[in-house]
């Protein structure tokens, strides 16, 4: 009788056992796959206990492991965490910030400097108070879209990258953060305005932008605006087609392209994608910006006459646009002249300026 008893106790011990060394295993902490069958692994776990490099590598590579599931469909969902976005923040808050803006200060310098020692570039000769039409309406008009839609690009812009260094500290953390949502949203709603606007300005000023090879002496000699020097140019000189070719085709393309990743990202852009469009549109914005400094000094506070024609009626008078762009001002005259008979027992090239085209001095 004893036997049986002997028999059973050590059945319920070994069944004891059995369960705690379950239990055991079920509350160890799970090992990573790679420690499980491969001797590297399993060897790396001995003399690196802990060591949790394998998990984290799964949740940075979004590979399809148990540390990465997810329900969410689309490019880089299992991804947890993107290390690329903190070399992205490095770029975004240091060269891009620093460089940016010792370059956009550095251009309101030198138009500052320029301007004491220049000031405006004035009308040589005395006005004539003939005018030339020399802008439509419609240039006028999608010339001032494109300006304005572009200023208020440029100021919602240097908020969203400089705001947090120049403005946060005088206006304070609830100010700043109304004035940076606001930022947010002109960018947003703005950029696609001016992206239109942009290119219906390309098409209107495309043919007066073909380069010519006038354009290559204006160059040279830098417009004549250092030495004074008279040089003669078409209806836009090389300065102005280069704003034009260089500023609102390509830099506005690029900035463009990118803002629209930037602007809808549910079209299969990973974060990486994202990163690249976001340092590019900086970047170049910045330089845009630097660019269009120069042209908004000239077309307003640094040309005498030339705010007046695209703000008024745009016209000019015959001896601004004969010393500013002088092989269209013979254009115009010659056209002018074919148009007028001359009269009886003059010259062809003393033809009188018919009534209509004649307008009085401007005061």
């Amino acid at each position: 009788m004893k036997t049986p008893v002997r028999l059973r106790r050590l059945a319920i011990a070994l069944l004891l056992l059995g369960t705690a060394v379950a239990a055991g295993a079920d509350d160890a902490p799970p090992q990573p796959e790679a420690a499980r069958g491969q001797p590297a692994a399993a060897e790396r776990e001995v003399t690196q206990p802990h060591n949790n490099a394998p998990v984290w590598r799964d949740v940075r590579s979004g590979e399809t492991r148990r540390f990465t599931t997810s329900q969410v469909r689309g490019p880089e969902t299992k991804v947890l965490i993107q290390t690329e976005g903190e070399v992205w923040r490095r770029i975004r808050n240091g060269p891009i910030t620093v460089f940016g803006g010792a370059m956009l200060i550095f251009a309101l310098a030198v138009l500052f400097a320029f301007y004491l020692w220049k000031g405006p570039i004035k009308v040589h000769g005395a006005l004539t108070g003939r005018k030339i039409q020399r802008l439509t309406p419609w240039d006028r008009a999608i010339h001032w879209t494109v300006a304005l839609t572009w200023l208020a690009l440029a100021i919602s812009g240097v908020v969203l990258i400089f705001g947090k260094y120049l403005l946060l500290p005088v206006f304070g953390y609830a100010l700043f953060s109304a004035l940076a949502i606001v930022s947010k949203n002109v960018h947003n709603f703005v950029g696609p305005v001016f992206l239109i606007a942009a290119a219906l300005m390309f098409f209107t000023y495309l043919g007066r932008n073909i380069p010519r090879a006038h354009d290559i002496g204006w160059l040279m000699k830098g417009g004549g605006m250092l030495t004074g020097e008279h040089v003669p140019s078409g209806f836009f000189n090389a300065g102005e087609k280069i704003v034009f070719w260089v500023g609102l085709t390509l830099f506005s393309i690029v900035v463009g392209v990118s803002g629209l990743v930037l602007l809808f990202p549910g079209y299969g852009q990973t974060r990486e994608i994202m990163q690249y469009a976001n340092i590019l549109h900086g970047v170049v914005a910045l330089f845009y910006i630097a660019m269009i400094f120069g042209h908004m000094y000239l077309g307003s506070i640094g040309m005498e006459g030339a705010y007046h024609a695209m703000r008024r009626d745009g016209r000019v008078d015959e001896q601004w646009a004969k010393e500013h762009h002088e092989y269209w001002y013979d254009e115009v005259m010659a056209k002018r002249r074919a148009r007028t008979p001359p009269a009886v027992g003059t010259s062809p090239t003393a033809a009188p300026v018919t009534a209509p085209e004649m307008a009085p001095p401007v005061a």
